[in-house]
């Protein structure tokens, strides 16, 4: 008798143990909530009125980039010793949506805007007039938290009504202070700085034979 009161006294005492142990991982949970980061950035200060392009039309492909990077985890650098061969993902800091769709957005909302035109990707195309076809690929990118965040992208703008064509790249670097959210401020800051080149890439096509890259 004595020997099975000791038994169902380990029971009781094991279950216990389990369920303080989940307790105490769901409050570690509740205590490390999902963050969530857009690359949307506040848009540029209006063009004056001589610069805007009411009947200027781009299209803004999918954006190219390494595999690694199409994920709503933000991907960093790690730091120590590890940094120069290891990366993290992050589970607990995320895109808003996959890295690619949010890159996509940004760049397309940031030319649209600093060149006054409609970007027709997503609502079709004037059949009157020429649209600007762009291309995109992240060819590089570091984001390492306390030091810099470093990205080389590269584009071709195709002119539908004569296909002509034109190819650039601008690698840009922005340092950060440590911490995530300057990190993802990093990261806004090199998509504006590639909106701004690939619109004035735009603006020169526009009116010349081949798009002026910067960079």
């Amino acid at each position: 008798m004595m020997t099975t009161k000791t038994t169902a006294s380990r029971a009781r005492g094991a279950a216990l143990i389990a369920a303080i142990a989940a307790a105490l991982a769901l409050a570690g949970c509740a205590s490390s909530p999902t963050r969530f980061y857009t690359l949307q950035a506040p848009p540029p200060a209006a063009l004056p009125a001589t610069a805007q392009n009411a009947r200027l039309f781009i299209e803004v492909s999918p954006i190219a980039l390494p595999e690694r990077l199409a994920r709503p985890q933000l991907v960093v650098r790690s730091s120590g010793a590890n940094a120069g061969t290891r990366v993290d993902i992050l589970e607990q800091e995320r895109w808003s949506s996959p890295f690619n769709n949010e890159l996509r957005d940004a760049l397309a909302s940031g030319i649209a805007s600093r060149l006054g035109a409609t970007d027709v990707s997503r609502s079709g195309r004037p059949t009157d007039q020429p649209v600007y076809r762009i291309a995109i690929e992240l060819r590089e990118f570091d984001a390492a938290p306390g030091d810099k965040v470093q990205a080389t992208y590269g584009w071709t703008i195709t002119r539908s009504d004569n296909a002509k064509t034109g190819a650039c790249q601008l690698t840009v670097a922005e340092p950060v202070a440590a911490g995530i959210d300057a990190l993802v401020q990093g990261v806004q800051r090199t998509v504006a700085d590639a909106a701004g080149a690939i619109a004035a890439s735009v603006a020169g096509f526009k009116n010349s034979a081949a798009p002026a890259c910067q960079g």
